[in-house]
């Protein structure tokens, strides 16, 4: 087999995987943006960590010489970067965003020293095991 004959069966691989590599970068793109939009930063960030290997799936295309899905994949991203922080701006300057949560799960209040009931308190009666008969080490 000559070398020609070779890149072009490699190429005929390679760039559909570039293909497929570059529409996984735009889905993870837009699941991006919307992780923005709705403000978890977690998600915004596994997301682009899984664009990051769409896009070097994309990269095999070039192979074939064929940059289109390299420049879709980055493109994509910027893209909705860009979407997903203009439209969070937006919803924070509407007052939209997430609702308060801190009626719901408000924890307890403490109570002050000065109004708390005095009970007597007794302390248990602790085991005198020592360290070698102990399961778990007692400390005090």
């Amino acid at each position: 087999m000559t070398t020609m004959r070779v890149a072009s069966d490699l190429a005929a691989v390679m760039v559909p995987i570039g293909y497929a590599g570059a529409a996984l970068a735009a889905i993870f793109a837009i699941v991006a943006a919307v992780a923005i939009i709705r403000g978890a930063g977690g998600l915004a960030g596994g997301a682009v960590g899984l664009w990051i290997v769409g896009a070097l799936m994309s990269v095999a295309a070039s192979f074939g010489q064929d940059w289109t899905p390299l420049i879709l994949a980055c493109g994509s991203l910027v893209a909705m970067l860009i979407v997903g922080a203009i439209v969070r701006a937006i919803v924070n300057a509407a007052g939209d965003g997430r609702v308060d949560r801190a009626s719901e799960d408000a924890l307890p209040k403490a109570v002050p020293a000065s109004k708390a009931p005095s009970a007597p308190t007794s302390k248990p009666a602790l085991s005198k095991t020592g360290p070698a008969t102990a399961s778990v080490a007692i400390v005090r």
